[in-house]
């Protein structure tokens, strides 16, 4: 049954883009960090992550997270550590999920849709440690965008060969086979245990572009 409100919603969700791009768009050239909200800080991933923020504020970027706990912390805390950008945006949920003590910049979103949004929009790169549920719907709804180009091509890389090992064969050895992707859709991921060559192929991929721009 329709809702005589939901119209009224409309203004609710333009509010949050509204505030998201004056805020961002004044930002400057950022690197978003997907994981796990569960990752306890003695776990390798979590390390992982701060030190790739860390790398990343040393060249150059900023660091935007969902601003919650776990791999998101950790983003958060390796780019505060460094005295970098430090975003977080923060989903409002039943359960309060708070934004953790490293972002420099807060937005709240209600909505997942908008947040998503956001993530991509001012991102050059995409990096994602392990996670659940939401970490695998970021994962993909990235590489669908990236594959259907409706948004820009884009770094996209994930840390943690082991964690995602099972995922890649079967991309390769299934997905492929069965001729749902094509062979190019491989190169859209890049697989890395190594927070500086997570950024060097970041780096790598934008040289690159720029040779090809002054060509």
């Amino acid at each position: 049954m329709a809702d005589k409100t939901d119209t009224w919603r409309i203004f609710k969700i333009m509010a949050e883009f509204v505030d998201a791009f004056e805020i961002l768009s004044e930002k400057p050239k950022m690197i978003t960090m997907f994981g796990s909200a569960r990752t306890k800080t003695e776990n390798k991933y979590y390390k992982m992550a701060y030190k790739t923020a860390k790398e990343a504020v040393k060249n150059g970027f900023g660091i935007i997270s969902g601003g919650g706990p776990g791999i998101m912390k950790a983003a958060n805390k390796g780019a505060y550590d460094m005295n970098g950008e430090s975003v977080g945006l923060n989903i409002l949920l039943p359960f309060e999920q708070k934004a953790n003590k490293y972002v420099k910049t807060q937005i709240d979103f209600r909505h997942f849709f908008s947040r998503k949004v956001m993530f991509l929009k001012y991102s050059c790169a995409v990096i994602i440690f392990p996670g659940g549920f939401g970490t695998l719907d970021e994962l993909f709804e990235t590489l669908t965008l990236i594959q259907t180009q409706k948004m820009k091509h884009l770094p996209l890389i994930l840390m943690g060969s082991d964690y995602w090992k099972g995922l890649l064969s079967w991309i390769e050895n299934v997905m492929l086979v069965e001729k749902n992707i094509n062979i190019s859709d491989l190169e859209l991921i890049k697989n890395t245990d190594d927070p500086k060559e997570a950024i060097e192929i970041v780096n790598k991929f934008y040289e690159k572009r720029k040779k090809l721009q002054n060509f």
